[in-house]
């Protein structure tokens, strides 16, 4: 099946040319890379009884994803649509969707790395801005055992981060565990209140 990808700026729905274009399969290894041309378009061959995913990555916008269903049709159609950077910077916040871990571990995941390069695109365009990355948890389990877990998520953070080319002395990671929950529900928490609760913060020490 070949996959035609539109990539377009969605604030004016104008196409977008120049943004890198990845083809992913379910378990998020990268098959294939390529470039949208004058007309915002890319295309991709790929196996037709099988679900992909498109992610488009452009310098000053903001990265953004499409799913495509598996289709017995000979070409299927995707558009990604990417957001202007500014719109991510609110305040002194660098507002993402949410960083997920899975349960008791702090190793960055495909779908975490995918935020976490809109942090790196940030960093690029603003060269002197500091970032302080906050790692907070739920409040299941200990204190203790929370606050350790949140420092390693936080330093993972950090890390990956620094391993896409920002210097270590512009980003700095602390984990505070449970004790500054956005929702105070102590240990009557829903499944929903305790996920606000697990969150990473990016503020904005220096612009």
């Amino acid at each position: 099946v070949t996959i035609a990808v539109l990539v377009i700026n969605e604030n004016t729905n104008a196409a977008v040319a120049g943004a890198r274009v990845d083809l992913y399969d379910t378990m998020g290894n990268r098959l294939s890379s390529k470039t949208s041309n004058v007309d915002g378009m890319v295309s991709f061959k790929a196996a037709c009884d099988q679900a992909h995913e498109v992610q488009g990555v452009l310098a000053d916008f903001e990265s953004n994803a499409s799913k495509v269903a598996p289709a017995n049709d000979q070409k299927v159609s995707a558009t990604i649509a990417l957001k202007p950077i500014e719109e991510i910077i609110v305040e002194d916040q660098i507002v993402l969707n949410p960083i997920l871990f899975d349960l008791d571990k702090s190793n960055i995941k495909p779908q975490a790395a995918f935020e976490l390069d809109k942090v790196v695109a940030v960093m690029n365009k603003y060269s002197e801005m500091v970032i302080a990355v906050g790692s907070h948890t739920d409040s299941r389990a200990t204190d203790a055992y929370n606050l350790t877990l949140s420092e390693a998520r936080a330093q993972s953070t950090v890390q990956y981060i620094i391993s896409k080319g920002i210097s270590g002395k512009r980003i700095s990671g602390k984990g505070f565990g449970e004790s500054q929950p956005k929702v105070s529900c102590g240990d009557n928490c829903s499944e929903a209140e305790h996920q606000l609760n697990r969150r990473s913060e990016f503020t904005i020490v220096k612009r």
